[in-house]
């Protein structure tokens, strides 16, 4: 998407200003996860760039293309996230991977991990290279937030976690910002240990009271739940009966059709994707091997107006978000800002010795 003349003249000012703290083209900035954290970003404002990132998306005024990716290992990815939103001056692209089998066959090793080169878009020079693993720790439940934020019933008591693991952690510490009238969280996980730490590390963060339950027990008395499982291939054997389920919930994907029986994303009465042309791409590489259902609208759509969110208190609505790349560049745009505001980060140089490039 080719930048218009104002929105050159926009980004002209503000790399104006970013060369008073960088030497754009002759050196990068490069930011830790510590230094990403260190800038101060907040949950309000993580969770409102995803929303304004994943509306503009709906509105096409942005240019994402599907992630496309490869998978090494069984049930594992590595995406490449390239995205430009010219209102924003953001542009660049994410490299994640999420490898599941780490756990049990190199537990030295994280299961998902993520960098961002961030560009400038008027001449394509890098200006950060950062780690997105906090990023993507707090806009993943961010984007489960907008969903809720238009689709829930947003007086609801009741809270379900389906997995305990980072994003178990983040949507639970997250979630109190759109559901602020909550008592209970029910949280569900294979590993005892993991529900154990769960509780013992965000209990301290909320104010509703953190209950471990079992999946039928989790999902029969919830009101709104989120679940994030890792993606499998083979999502033939879901772990939730569709008899669970029932009128009324909000169910929110942040694992494909991984969780639930067929029959439950069929039966809602209303089914949103962040990106139907990303879904429509996995369905492809036959991550929805039992065809997806009916479309309602993308999230973002329902947060720009452009479709209807709930309309009932007795609405099933499922919301299936696996991750945009406009969220990503999003997020990396206050963080770049805050860095060089701040003076945190490396800068590394560019290139190497002009002299010899030019020999």
């Amino acid at each position: 998407m080719v930048y218009t003349q104002e929105q050159i003249n926009a980004a002209t000012k503000l790399r104006d200003e970013y060369k008073k703290h960088i030497n754009i083209g002759q050196e990068v900035l490069y930011l830790s996860e510590q230094d990403c954290m260190d800038t101060g970003v907040t949950d309000e404002q993580i969770i409102a760039a995803t929303e304004q990132g994943m509306a503009d998306y709906s509105r096409k005024i942005v240019e994402m293309p599907a992630k496309i990716g490869i998978h090494p290992m069984p049930d594992s990815l590595m995406h490449a996230m390239p995205a430009n939103l010219p209102d924003q001056y953001a542009c660049g692209i994410k490299w994640g991977s999420n490898f599941p089998t780490n756990k049990a066959q190199y537990p030295d090793c994280i299961p998902t991990n993520c960098q961002i080169i961030y560009n400038d878009a008027l001449t394509g020079l890098p200006m950060a290279i950062m780690d997105a693993g906090w990023i993507t720790k707090r806009r993943t439940p961010a984007t489960a937030l907008v969903s809720i934020k238009y689709t829930a019933n947003l007086d609801a008591k009741t809270f379900g976690m389906i997995g305990c693991g980072i994003q178990g952690h983040n949507n639970v510490d997250m979630i109190e910002n759109v559901l602020k009238d909550l008592e209970t969280i029910y949280i569900y996980d294979l590993y005892e240990a993991a529900m154990d730490n769960l509780i013992e590390q965000i209990q301290p963060r909320v104010k509703a009271k953190i209950v471990k339950a079992d999946l039928e027990t989790l999902v029969r008395n919830s009101e709104v739940i989120i679940s994030a499982l890792p993606i499998v291939h083979d999502p033939s054997h879901p772990p939730v009966k569709a008899e669970w389920v029932h009128k009324g919930q909000t169910i929110v994907c942040l694992d494909c059709h991984t969780v639930y029986e067929d029959s439950v994303y069929k039966s809602a009465d209303k089914y949103y994707v962040d990106s139907i042309e990303q879904h429509t791409l996995l369905e492809d590489y036959g991550y929805y091997p039992k065809g997806l259902p009916t479309i309602t609208g993308e999230t973002g759509a329902a947060a720009a107006g452009l479709v209807p969110g709930r309309q009932s208190r007795d609405e099933l609505i499922v919301s299936n978000n696996v991750g945009m790349a406009v969220e990503d560049m999003m997020c990396a745009r206050i963080i770049f800002d805050k860095a060089l505001e701040k003076g945190l980060g490396i800068k590394l140089p560019l290139w190497a010795s002009t002299k010899g490039l030019l020999k």
